[in-house]
This record gives C-alpha cells, structure tokens and sequence, in this order.
C-alpha cells in the first residue's frame, strides 16, 4: 500500500496551523472544525471532525487547560501536558503534519501548541455512528446468543475479546487505502495460529493498493482471493462474535474491516460454508441430524434439477419402479426452457424481495405465487412437477448457510443442467467431474478447498460429515498448522 508523503513540522506556530487548514478544508466543509485557543499566555489549536467527537471529554479537558498558569508550562511543556495536565487515557503524539491530517479525519483531536514545534497531541475522543449489537438476520439460532458484529471495528474487537479472555490474543491495526485510510484488525491467538501464515496475510494485505475499500470486506477479498472469475468463496463470513471465536480457538485468522458487520474467516474450506452455528447450539445427536439434512438439501439443490431433466427426457434410465417420475404433461415449452425461465424468475423474484420494503413483502409473496406461478401452469406455460423440483432445489439454496456458497452453487447448477439438456448422461458425468476436479484444485491461502475429501483424511472427514461431540473432539484441524494441536 503506497504511503501518504511525509511532512515534518515547521518551526512557526503558525505555518503549522496555515497547512493544516488547507490541507484539511477548513471552510470549504462545515464540520471540520478549527478552534484558535489561548491557555497558559501560549496560542492552542484544535482540529476535529463534528460527528466523531466526545463534546463532553473535550469540554473537560479544555476546562484543566483554561485552570493552568504560564509556570506551570515550564521548563517542558510538552511532558507537563502529555503527563500531567491532560487527564485522559488515550493521549499520543505524531511529529507529521500529513499524519496528523490523516488522524484527525478518522475521528480523534489533534491539539497544537505555540513553543511546541515538533510535536502534535492527539486526543482520541472520538465516538462513531453505531447501532446497537443485535442477531444477524443470515445466521440466527433458536437458542444462543443474540448479539452480532456492527460497522464500527472497535465494538468488534470488544465483543471478540468479551468472548476470547486469552493472553495471546493479538490484534493488530493496519491501514488499507491511499484516500480511504480504511482501518482493518488482524485478530489470531499468537499461541495457536501458523504465524507463517499470518506474516503472508499481512504481506498481502499491505501490497492493496487502491484508492478505497468501498465495499469494505467484499473489495479486500478480490485482493486476497487471486481468482477473480471464481464463483466460489474462498473466505468464510460471519456476524457472530461466538462463530468467529470458535474459529479463533482452532487456529484461524479473523479479518475485520470498519464500516462492515461481517468479519473475514481465513483459510476456509467448501466445508465451512456448510457449517451453521445451530448444530452445536443442539445436543451431538440432533446436530448431526440438522448436518445431514444440510447437506442433504445442498446437494439436492445441485443434482435434482439435472437428473429430473435425465430422467424425463431418457426414461429407460430409472428402473420400473420410479417410471413416476417425469413430466405427465411437458407444457407448451421444452423443459429445459422452463427450467430456465423458472430459473430466473427466481433470481428476479429474490432482487425484487431485497428492494421491497418489508411492509410491502407480503403482498410481492401473493403476487409471485398466485398471479405467476399458478396462472403459468393453468395456461399450459410451466409443467406442475417442474415447479415442483425447482421448488425443493431452491429451498436447498436457501439451506446453504452461506449466502456466497449458495450463489455459487446456482451457478453450479445452471452449468450442469444446461450440459445435461445438450449432452445427456454424458454432459451430466463430465460436468460433474470437472466441477470436482475444479474445487480439488482450488486452494484458500495454500489450503486444499476440499480438505479432508482431498487429500483425504478420514478423521477429519468424518467430523465434517458428523457434528461430533465437543469433548471428545480435543485436537485442531491439522491443515491448520497449529502451534498447540491439542486443546
């Protein structure tokens, strides 16, 4: 990431405070704010964001300032202030007036001094626009905690440590953007993580170099993932503080980036896109059930549609008693077609349902189901039993615990119905097989995408596919490199 130039401090009082004003739009935008003080017989100045500031904590410390005397300043003004006549926790310093600039439009005061001409004060007292920690809509839970991740990165790192009391848990600050100066948390516990593998997660995230992180997390990921015409996700989201720990105590690195509720799982397997903090909020049992039926439902959203569309156009494939499967009237459009239309008609429907304001959610439900769906099939347009398995394929979808898994899988399933429609059993085979080939030789952050299948490791495997029992599951995942591999 390319650096801001450095601009050391003049030696005037006033030049330092001439450059600031212009470098940071003092009158050209209203809630930048510039106050001229004098305290001690010395000339103050402090520069703020409006918005971003404690008005109470400044008011406090500028009534100490207002109580001092010039003697009081001498002979080291600089250590008087700083150790003395500032009550406040989080006080530094920077002797950059273009870092200062930088400071100071992400959120906290910098505090000039005549006679101090080497070094600025910076009061962090600022405060930031938040909504309060409530569950995510994407990954809720019948019992459990009902607090999640918000915009602001510091409540983040505050509801991690809540839950992560470890003496080796590090977070460590960084800087993404030349304009943006976005500010993202690498959080790992030291005693754990591969730290060869949090020194390349660093390395790669300071060569970003962009302008801004508009989409937060989302645009850091096309930076780190490489492939870019990948539809499959090679990090792992969540807005779950329990989640995220849970990942940290395994050996993973959690990304977190201001202005998004949503923290970066890395490395992440396919198999962590099917995982959902419900299986374990159950007793062992229930939860390898849900498991099963999870991935049940996933696979099915991938294959039914393909094998329907086998089976309807070359019957002598099922055996004499599954002949009732297949269409018993095809429709005025090949199926394939309908398929297809349905297809889209589900992905309008999806974007229509996400501008729609909620109040106005039931009524978008009857229109696509009655005035749609029902009047499609009475007038001949859909076929009943392709509304039907595109049904079950689509709430497979929607079982996908993760949001970018399941539009990949769509993808997925377009490609290997298509394939099926144009080459039949043969397009089916080999669609699949490249799909698997495809996600072997994907890696997240030197991991294998589909470990433990390939390269195959049976008791791993075997933890994937069953939620096992938390005490009797004492070692870490071993692709994860881990320091302690015991618990």
């Amino acid at each position: 990431m390319e650096k801001t130039e450095k601009q050391p401090m003049f030696t005037k009082f006033d030049k330092n405070i001439a450059y600031m004003k212009e470098r940071m739009g003092v009158g050209k935008s209203f809630d930048i704010i510039h106050l001229d003080l004098e305290y001690a017989g010395r000339s103050m100045a402090l520069f703020m964001v409006d918005g971003f500031v404690k008005d109470d904590i400044l008011h406090y410390l500028m009534k100490f300032l207002s109580e001092l005397q010039p003697e009081q300043l001498e002979p080291r003004p600089f250590e008087q202030l700083l150790k003395t006549y500032l009550p406040y926790v989080e006080l530094d310093y920077v002797d950059d007036l273009n870092e200062a600039t930088d400071i100071v439009l992400s959120g906290p005061t910098a505090l000039f001094v005549e006679g101090i001409n080497d070094k600025i004060i910076i009061i962090d007292a600022r405060t930031y626009p938040v909504r309060g920690p409530q569950e995510p809509d994407v990954e809720r839970v019948v019992r459990g905690s009902r607090d999640g991740f918000v915009e602001t990165i510091i409540f983040n790192t505050a509801l991690t440590r809540r839950r992560v009391r470890d003496r080796s848990l590090r977070m460590e600050y960084l800087q993404i953007g030349r304009r943006s100066k976005t500010d993202i948390c690498i959080c790992y516990l030291e005693d754990i993580a591969d730290m060869d593998r949090v020194k390349e997660l660093r390395h790669h995230l300071q060569l970003i170099d962009t302008d801004a992180l508009p989409m937060a997390e989302k645009t850091v990921e096309e930076f780190l993932s490489g492939r870019h015409w990948n539809p499959y996700p090679t990090i792992r989201y969540t807005e779950r503080p329990d989640t995220a720990a849970a990942h940290l105590y395994e050996g993973h690195i959690i990304l977190m980036i201001d202005g998004s509720p949503s923290v970066m799982i890395t490395p992440a397997t396919f198999w962590h896109h099917l995982q959902h903090a419900e299986e374990y909020r159950q007793k062992p049992a229930v939860g390898a059930y849900l498991r099963f039926v999870r991935f049940f439902a996933v696979f099915a959203s991938l294959f039914l549609l393909p094998l329907y569309y086998l089976f309807s156009v070359e019957p002598s494939l099922l055996p004499g008693k599954l002949d009732f499967i297949g269409p018993t009237e095809i429709g005025v459009l090949p199926i394939i077609v309908q398929f297809l239309i349905a297809e889209i008609g589900i992905d309008t429907l999806r974007l229509a349902a996400i501008h729609t304001p909620s109040s106005l959610a039931t009524a978008l439900g009857l229109v696509a189901a009655i005035l749609i769906g029902q009047v499609a099939i009475e007038v001949g347009l859909f076929s009943n039993e392709v509304v039907l398995y595109l049904a079950v394929a689509v709430i497979g979808t929607y079982c996908t615990p993760s949001y970018e898994l399941s539009l990949a899988n769509r993808l997925t399933r377009l490609t290997l119905l298509l394939l099926t429609a144009l080459f039949g059993v043969g397009g089916l085979v080999i669609g699949t097989t490249i799909w698997i080939l495809y996600l072997a030789r994907m890696k997240s952050f030197n991991t294998a995408y589909l470990w433990p299948f390939l390269p195959f490791d049976l008791k791993a495997l075997r933890d994937v596919m069953l939620r096992s029992p938390v005490p009797l599951n004492n070692e870490r995942p071993t692709f994860l490199h881990p320091q302690d591999p015991d618990r």
